[in-house]
């Protein structure tokens, strides 16, 4: 049965599942309506552009959790070495401790890849941008904190993936410590 939903807003982190279940090509009208338990005729009214706009609005959601999250307390913390710990503790929370995929990174890896490419692009920009300002600010040289900020990104991009494959979180959690760590040298 289909429920009532006050505000487009609140589909949002029910279509990011489905999307991360599912993927782009895989969300299905069936399966959305099955995760959001709305009917068609609210999914339509809520995203008149279809399956293309419910997922550009979920990555604009998940870049504005980020942005408010991660991005501008790495780049505004008085305390930059505690903007950088604090990363690490909203990104392990944000992916559930590994149980969570990045669905940014799902996009990137799909199909879909070019259709979202803008988006996925400047997510993980932003994110490489805002820990390297971090790290200058710790006292990295420039090129250097954009090497290490990527491989951060990176490596907690890898860690998400191997969680899941493997079905061990613990893989994601031991993998943030070694990164964090990593930074600290």
């Amino acid at each position: 049965m289909a429920r009532v939903v006050a505000e487009r807003e609140d589909v949002l982190p029910l279509l990011a599942e489905v999307f991360r279940t599912y993927g782009f090509e895989g969300a299905s009208l069936a399966r959305i309506s099955e995760g959001t338990r709305l009917g068609k005729g609210s999914i339509y009214h809520f995203f008149p552009g279809g399956k293309e706009e419910m997922a550009a609005a979920v990555l604009a959601e998940i870049e504005q959790w980020f942005r408010l999250h991660v991005f501008e307390p790495l780049r505004e913390s008085a305390d930059a070495a505690a903007g950088v710990a604090d990363m690490f503790a909203q990104v392990e929370s944000y992916f559930l401790s590994g149980q969570r995929v990045c669905l940014v990174g799902v996009f990137a890896l799909g199909s879909e890849r070019d259709r979202f490419a803008d988006a996925v692009r400047d997510y993980f920009a932003e994110w490489i941008e805002a820990l390297a300002a971090a790290l200058v600010r710790c006292g990295r040289k420039g090129k250097q904190a954009t090497a290490l900020a990527e491989e951060v990104v990176g490596g907690i991009q890898g860690a998400l993936v191997l969680a899941r494959a493997f079905d061990r979180p613990a893989i994601f959690r031991a993998t943030l410590k070694r990164l964090q760590e990593r930074l600290q040298e």
